[in-house]
């Protein structure tokens, strides 16, 4: 096709050539002295061309002939280049498939190649990106010498909050510092990001292994919630993490003045979970202050029926445990919710529960008795309504009974 281009161009160009040059009859004098020198315009125009052609082609030569050092310097920049790069690419694919001393070797061959050829404008990044991916595969090897070596040569070549690879430095260097179980390193490393950097889903994913690490509930949650916001977890992840958090932040507290401040603390979708307020209600029982318990599971309680059934599982047996001391506002509560769950044994044992605490010992058999049968309803659960049936059976002075159900719930596995 192209061969058919260039005919077609060449055959215009002899075409225009014949009309404009076949009737031209200019004729071009020279005077020189007493010589003249007649010659057609035709063949002038020839002549001029040729000779500007041949110089042109003079000077190209020349210029190529002066610049040829500039060329081979050029030459052998770009041989470097090259051989650094390939260098890098296969430490990398080493990197990747698990050979890391191969890795670290090619980095090294990277950086030394590197060194020898002439800098550039991308030389910090590819200094930094070598020595961290060598770094890498230091970490991995467990030679923690060397790898803060290469480390604290990047820290002094950087220009942190100018290239991007600094910070990614910084990121990389506190995340091996957490593998270590380095708080104190870690802690360092993150301050000293910039703002704009310490909000990303990375950074943030430090902080929060950090704030574990350290054993900081409350910024662990807190943390965690942020990047539940931004879609770092799955929702099944992120409702796990954050309950076990708030269990942490929870199971903290030693006295009932830690365990309230712990409950204000709480973000108010924590405090809206149901498991969670079963948590913190077990604890202050736990603590022996049930009425605080009986406090934080009321507003559950009183949306029983909106709640899944592990929900009403979780603050049911919450409230069994914060029974004590019960009073009698309960009562229609508790009478609406066994009407309504019947077949719940969870239910029905905090319902028993509650009236033997408020000493109505006919209606407390009846769910007590259900729930301590129940085979799928939770050991400790059943093992308190034996005892409480156990209970009961003394107030009715019927030992036997009574010691029945002591060894029914001594067998409850």
């Amino acid at each position: 096709m192209r061969g058919v281009i260039r005919f077609i161009l060449l055959a215009v160009a002899a075409v225009v050539a014949a009309l404009t040059l076949g009737d031209n009859d200019g004729l071009v004098t020279f005077y020189w002295g007493g010589w003249r020198l007649d010659l057609s315009l035709n063949l002038f125009l020839l002549v001029a061309i040729g000779v500007g052609m041949l110089t042109m082609s003079l000077v190209q030569a020349v210029n190529a002939l002066v610049g040829l050092p500039e060329r081979a310097r050029e030459w052998r920049a770009q041989r470097y280049e090259r051989a650094a790069h390939a260098a890098l690419r296969e430490a990398l694919t080493e990197y990747f498939g698990g050979r890391y001393t191969r890795s670290h070797k090619a980095a090294m061959r990277a950086l030394a190649i590197r060194t020898d050829a002439e800098s550039d404008a991308d030389e910090h990044e590819f200094q930094t990106l070598a020595r961290l991916l060598a770094a890498g595969s230091l970490h991995r090897l467990q030679d923690r010498p060397q790898r803060d070596e290469l480390l604290q040569k990047v820290f002094e070549q950087g220009r942190a909050g100018v290239a991007p690879v600094d910070e990614g430095a910084r990121m990389l260097a506190a995340e091996w510092a957490l593998d270590d179980r380095d708080g104190a390193r870690a802690e360092g490393l993150l301050a000293d990001m910039s703002p704009g950097v310490a909000r990303r889903t990375q950074a943030l994913r430090l902080k929060l292994q950090l704030a574990r690490l350290t054993r900081r509930s409350t910024e662990a949650l807190y943390t965690a919630r942020l990047l539940a916001k931004h879609q770092a977890f799955s929702a099944v992840a992120a409702l796990g993490l954050l309950r076990s958090l708030a269990f942490e932040v929870l199971d903290d507290a030693h006295d009932i003045e830690q365990l309230r401040r712990a409950w204000q603390q709480l973000d108010a979708m924590d405090r809206r979970d149901p498991v969670v307020a079963a948590r913190g209600a077990r604890r202050a029982a736990l603590l022996g202050v049930p009425a605080d318990g009986r406090l934080w599971l009321q507003p559950h309680w009183d949306r029983i029926d909106e709640l899944d059934s592990d929900g009403r599982s979780q603050v049911a047996l919450a409230l069994m445990d914060c029974c004590e001391g019960v009073g009698a506002d309960w009562l229609p509560r508790i009478e609406a919710a066994q009407r309504t769950h019947a077949n719940e044994s969870a239910v029905q044992a905090a319902a028993g529960a509650v009236l033997m605490s408020c000493q109505l010992w006919g209606k407390a058999r009846r769910p007590l008795e259900q729930a301590a049968n129940d085979v799928a309803l939770e050991p400790r659960a059943r093992r308190q309504a034996w005892r409480q049936l156990a209970k009961l059976a003394r107030e009715q002075d019927d030992e036997v009974r009574a010691a029945d159900c002591e060894r029914s719930a001594a067998a409850v596995d």
